[in-house]
């Protein structure tokens, strides 16, 4: 059984028990938080599509920690006049572990 669901403007499809990291939600490690934006089930093998949501269809998670993702590395250059610099940023994520879909 899985399900795509949306978080924060991004689509990803979850399984029970999968861990994810997702752009970071202003909620505490060990809360439990539902997703309801769900667009899409599968159980079974039977198809659930939604228009634009699958009604009656929430995703539970538990909240594990907030991290900071890898470094991505932002170059910036123009031409002719030795002009480069190079900044680096880590995004904050939060770390969740879906519990059910239902």
């Amino acid at each position: 059984m899985y399900a795509v669901i949306k978080i924060g403007g991004k689509q990803y499809k979850v399984f029970e028990g999968e861990i994810l990291e997702i752009d970071k939600l202003q909620k505490n490690p060990g809360e439990q938080i539902e997703f309801g934006e769900v667009l899409l089930v599968v159980k079974n093998g039977e198809v659930k599509i939604g228009q634009p949501t699958v009604p009656g269809t929430k995703v539970t998670a538990k909240i594990l920690e907030q991290i900071k993702g890898k470094k991505i590395r932002i170059a910036r250059f123009k031409a002719k006049v030795r002009y480069r610099r190079v900044k680096g940023f880590r995004p904050l994520l939060t770390r969740v572990k879906i519990e059910k879909i239902g």
